[in-house]
């Protein structure tokens, strides 16, 4: 099974997608360029591309836009992509709260993957968005070509 997602972000950080969502102009891409500055890798600027591998979702770029990424004020960048298994939703929200009370999950092709509500726009977002990969992601088994491997 696979499909694409639009009007999301994602990178690979560690061999793990963090796959950023909000509502039009929350800072997806902004946020994503920042992880991409601590050494993250574009997986997809405003879509994905999405498949099941084991029972592990993996995202790809879209084919439409491979490698382009916009940059507020500079206009469309080429960089290399990737592919990796989706570890962490972070979704962009001016009402998140300070500390998560709950787990949260969205389902993709049927698969829970943990849910981060995140408070967009400040200085240190990548840096936060780093940490709540190490505490919340699933610990995804990956491969540099997007297959299984064992887990890390």
């Amino acid at each position: 099974m696979s499909e694409a997602l639009f009007n999301v972000s994602c990178v690979c950080l560690g061999g793990r997608a963090i796959l950023i969502s909000g509502a039009p102009g929350s800072g997806k891409t902004s946020l994503a360029l920042a992880l991409i500055d601590r050494g993250a890798e574009l997986i997809g600027d405003d879509g994905i591309s999405l498949r099941l591998s084991d029972g592990i979702v993996i995202a790809g770029p879209p084919p439409e836009t491979t490698g382009q990424i916009e940059v507020r004020n500079v206009g469309i960048v080429e960089l290399p992509t990737t592919t990796a298994p989706i570890a962490l939703v972070l979704d962009l929200n001016d009402k998140a709260a300070r500390f998560p009370l709950e787990d949260k999950h969205r389902k993709i092709l049927g698969i829970p993957i943990p849910l981060v509500e995140f408070r967009p726009g400040d200085a240190i977002q990548a840096l936060r968005a780093q940490y709540a990969l190490d505490k919340h992601g699933l610990r995804v088994p990956y491969r540099s070509d997007g297959g299984a491997k064992k887990a890390r």
